[in-house]
């Protein structure tokens, strides 16, 4: 062949890679943003229907177009900037905290193949390392916002939040390891794959404490009740974001709910099969390379993270905010000492077994 016609052949292949991964980008950004959008008039109904309120109902059909009235007025607000706030980190601290949400979606499967393309932005080998380098980040953005503020409450809230979401991540990150030692693999594709064969494959059944610490260090990692201490507003007047206003505090709001679903969407990845039913997984003869069954596998993925979203937003207005020596206790005394005896445990098992 000659190398004129090899050249061309590799643009095409690169440029088809290239627009395909963009398009798939597209097909995940955006219905995160909606889903983000839309997850705060859930809540806010969840929490008016548990208080018997009524909740928006005003702008649309139940209040259907809440969330667009929201965007508008974030975009439309006056967006102050203090005097006293060093300036530069100020206005990089949002985009900070909601960079890795959507940077930690890019290798989470969410469906097998859509006609030939797989259903995944990066389908790395590494993906879980990937995901935890990113999540890490997070917590620059709410530290750098404490302290770019020049005050005490932000400062305050973003000590926290450092101390807080450090102590968790490493339960967090030690957790999943059963889960890999099962799998032999760091691949999240490989970790469903190894969930398709019946309803007792699933990995919640097989390391039930990893999954129950991962979901604890979740509502941790993502300042949510009752685990909200760095924004706290009965004690901090709202924390690391108090100075902000307009589509800066947007993003902060954003970037809370986008690490939301991502966490839902990691556990469902981890813990309960992905985009696979007992009887519709990977060993299903009509499973893989077609559009239908690609679309359910999407709507499949999709409605296991709203069970989890709202469960977890459902446990903010039940439960009590815990104080803060009794967070950090319960991390580093009670979480990080079990998930290491699981690693043992399961270790031995594994090795007994072979």
């Amino acid at each position: 062949m000659p190398r004129s016609l090899q050249s061309d052949l590799a643009k095409d292949v690169n440029s088809s890679f290239l627009l395909f991964s963009l398009l798939k980008i597209a097909c995940v950004v955006l219905p995160l943003m909606g889903m983000v959008a839309y997850a705060v008039l859930v809540e806010r109904k969840l929490s008016a229907m548990i208080q018997d309120r009524i909740g928006p109902n005003r702008v649309g059909p139940g209040g259907i177009w809440q969330p667009v009235a929201d965007a508008i007025k974030a975009f439309l607000k006056e967006d102050l900037t203090p005097q006293h706030v060093r300036k530069v980190y100020f206005w990089l601290a949002p985009g900070i905290s909601m960079i890795p949400a959507l940077l930690t979606v890019a290798i989470i499967p969410f469906g097998s193949n859509l006609g030939a393309q797989k259903m995944v932005i990066a389908d790395l080998n590494v993906g879980i390392l990937y995901t935890f380098g990113i999540v890490s980040l997070g917590v620059y953005g709410i530290v750098l916002a404490g302290y770019a503020a020049n005050s005490k409450y932000p400062f305050l809230g973003g000590i926290r939040s450092s101390a807080q979401m450090i102590s968790y991540e490493i339960a967090m990150g030690m957790s999943v390891i059963p889960v890999f030692l099962l799998v032999g693999d760091l691949n999240l594709s490989k970790v469903i794959e190894y969930q398709t064969h019946g309803l007792l494959s699933w990995l919640f059944f097989k390391q039930p404490l990893a999954f129950f610490i991962f979901l604890v260090a979740a509502f941790a990692e993502t300042n949510r009740l009752p685990f909200d201490l760095p924004e706290s507003e009965q004690e901090l007047v709202g924390g690391y974001n108090t100075e902000y206003s307009s589509i800066k505090f947007a993003l902060f709001f954003m970037g809370e709910y986008a690490n939301l679903i991502a966490a839902s969407a990691m556990m469902v990845t981890l813990f309960f099969g992905g985009w696979t039913l007992p009887w519709f997984g990977l060993d299903h003869p009509a499973a893989a390379g077609q559009w239908l069954k690609g679309l359910l596998q999407i709507g499949i993925f999709l409605g296991k993270i709203v069970l989890f979203v709202v469960s977890i937003m459902w446990a903010r207005w039940m439960l009590p905010r815990f104080r803060f020596d009794q967070l950090m206790d319960l991390g580093w005394r009670r979480f990080i000492p079990l998930a290491l005896a699981n690693i043992v445990v399961t270790a031995v098992i594994l090795w007994l077994r072979s």
